[in-house]
């Protein structure tokens, strides 16, 4: 009897441990499959990712991640102000007609990041349904900076520390100023060599893209990220200080003729203007243009009334039957910069 009486206590002991055991793995378990598809329910893709690495540590980590997804962390960036989004037609509209019309440039705009230097444009960019980062700086950047004024200056240095802050989190980037209309995907035309560290469009092409004789436009690049380039750039922002009166452009020129490339191994291609155009010198080929950059030209206004009739071509070119011919290519011509050549007067 007393056995029997041992025995039943260890079968009910035995019974409750698998009887918690169960309801233990009811309520913690769920199939992997399963586990997946609620949280790609509840976050998007990237945002999935990263939460189960980790986390982000702060909102850009955040924007960074949810913008180069899918890509290889590689982000197409471009910097607003409350200026660049007044008017009927404003200079950021005017740019994202360029993705919207371009030839493959539509799914790049899942890849493009807003930094906005105010709050007015930044609630534009999320009306818009565009990735949003928010960069507060120190002086109010609201308004038009016209060429060369010191609000001018500082917004240009302000964006360089940034762009910097991008390459020391890992994310490679092309850089775009909103005044670049994209007509066409430029990836297929980038060098993928992975010891390339930076590739740039120019004012003026010499026919060398390795000559360190062109001149750089730093409107329109893109730059990978590695401790060359974050070398560079840290070297590039310091120098703000003692250059007083100089944009930021002319700083990285003064940089590489100082040598400072080639002591530090740093790879450059410059961008033939065939492909990679501006108003300082036009591609004469309509078939093989990528960008068109309204540099040589001082004001917003001026520069949003001649990309708007860059884009009117652009609308006549891709809508005519004669737009794969080569006579209809010989036959084209971009129209004249009037705003901008007015806007030096």
């Amino acid at each position: 009897m007393e056995f029997l009486k041992v025995d039943r206590v260890n079968q009910c002991a035995l019974l409750c441990a698998l009887l918690v055991g169960t309801l233990y793995l009811l309520v913690n378990w769920t199939p992997s499959g399963v586990l997946s598809q609620i949280q790609e329910q509840q976050l998007p893709r990237s945002k999935s990712r990263d939460i189960l690495a980790g986390g982000y540590t702060d909102e850009l980590g955040k924007v960074l991640a949810d913008a180069s997804a899918g890509n290889n962390k590689t982000v197409i960036i471009t910097v607003v102000n409350k200026a660049y989004i007044e008017g009927d037609k404003s200079m950021l509209d005017l740019f994202l007609d360029g993705f919207w019309l371009g030839e493959g440039t539509r799914p790049l705009i899942r890849h493009l990041l807003i930094v906005a230097m105010d709050g007015t444009s930044f609630e534009r960019c999320k009306f818009l349904g565009l990735h949003c980062y928010r960069l507060k700086t120190e002086v109010d950047l609201d308004g038009e900076k016209v060429y060369m004024t010191p609000g001018f200056l500082t917004m240009m240095w302000s964006r360089t520390q940034f762009l910097g802050n991008v390459l020391k989190r890992g994310y490679s980037f092309i850089f775009t100023d909103t005044d670049v209309m994209w007509l066409r995907d430029p990836f297929p035309r980038l060098n993928q060599n992975r010891s390339l560290d930076l590739q740039i469009s120019v004012d003026g092409f010499n026919g060398d893209p390795w000559s360190e004789d062109n001149y750089m436009n730093t409107g329109f690049y893109m730059v990978r990220s590695n401790n060359r380039s974050i070398a560079l750039f840290d070297e590039w922002y310091a120098r703000r200080n003692a250059s007083s009166g100089m944009k930021e452009q002319d700083v990285l020129t003064q940089i590489k003729q100082e040598g400072m490339f080639r002591t530090l191994g740093f790879s450059v291609r410059y961008w033939d203007t065939n492909y990679f155009s501006g108003f300082c010198n036009e591609s004469k080929d309509v078939r093989a243009v990528i960008t068109v950059h309204a540099n040589c030209c001082r004001t917003i206004a001026a520069k949003a009334a001649d990309l708007s009739t860059v884009l009117r071509d652009w609308k006549s070119f891709i809508g005519s039957p004669s737009s794969s011919s080569t006579n209809g290519t010989a036959a084209f011509q971009w129209s004249a910069h009037v705003a901008c050549q007015h806007s030096w007067l």
